[in-house]
């Protein structure tokens, strides 16, 4: 198996953490080399440290994240800052825009459960601070965007970014846009779970995104595989919902270079100096 690397993923999140000792072997088994374990509250900032010093494979990322930016406490920004300033090759994000939990999300969504939804224009705000100081730091930032492409696009017309890309995780976005986020610095990763049969147009995109801009990634433990392509299972969390398994990500890059129509290991060696070229 080629060295493997994961730009996006919650492997701090509660739902992994009783199992997180087999999770790293099974991370090492498929020769998992880093992954970016993104924080998305300021609540969860600590364990993605924690982790960071336990596991040699975790790129650590701290932010928040869209559906936390409604929640934020007050001197939010400072603490960003400061923790920042003590980690110098950590990573922003998760940061972004998300339209979906506005317009879309059902009133009772348990995964929203206790949060404000900021609307779009805060979220902005919120969205253009951390991506303003990750490009005066030249510092890797993962952006999340859901029904927000083109108002991501606008921000990204007007506002510097980091010198060395950005990553724009689970791209969901038209396939007509890839060129122009492309031309700001954009990567884009592909997730295992467009490999459902409903995800056909996403993968379709996927064909096209330029071979120096690809990433591969879990979001792990969220937007697990179809059953049939996963190769790692971990229990349901406690409402019943699916776990992704990190190691799922060995299944992710077969996908990715069966779709693409180039050998594993011509997809892994691209994809480790992409990796290379946004996160150091």
């Amino acid at each position: 198996m080629p060295p493997l690397y994961d730009a996006h993923n919650h492997a701090h999140d509660d739902w992994l953490a009783p199992h997180r000792e087999q999770i790293d072997a099974d991370l090492r088994a498929v020769d998992l080399r880093r992954a970016v374990v993104n924080g998305t509250c300021e609540a969860d900032w600590p364990a993605v440290t924690e982790m960071a010093a336990r596991f040699s494979w975790v790129y650590p990322s701290y932010g928040v994240h869209p559906w936390d930016a409604g929640n934020r406490a007050e001197g939010w920004f400072d603490r960003l800052k400061e923790r920042l300033a003590v980690e110098p090759h950590a990573a922003i994000g998760e940061i972004g825009l998300d339209r979906w939990i506005i317009d879309s999300a059902r009133p009772d969504d348990p995964r929203l459960a206790g949060l404000r939804r900021a609307p779009l224009e805060e979220q902005g705000e919120v969205f253009i601070k951390q991506l303003s100081l990750a490009a005066a730091e030249n510092r890797p930032v993962t952006i999340h965007c859901l029904q927000a492409f083109g108002a991501l696009e606008g921000i990204l017309r007007h506002v510097n970014t980091p010198a060395r890309g950005f990553l724009l995780h689970a791209y969901g976005g038209p396939i007509e846009m890839l060129g122009k986020f492309a031309d700001y610095g954009a990567y884009f990763s592909f997730n295992g779970a467009f490999l459902d049969a409903r995800h056909a147009a996403k993968r379709e995109v996927f064909k096209r995104v330029p071979a120096d801009r690809l990433l591969v990634e879990t979001d792990a433990p969220a937007m697990p595989l179809p059953p049939d392509r996963a190769r790692f299972a971990s229990p349901p969390a406690p409402d019943g919902s699916p776990v992704n398994h990190p190691a799922n990500l060995a299944a992710t890059y077969a996908a990715l270079a069966e779709l693409r129509g180039v050998s594993l290991a011509a997809l892994a060696a691209q994809v480790e100096e992409n990796f290379a070229r946004v996160f150091g």
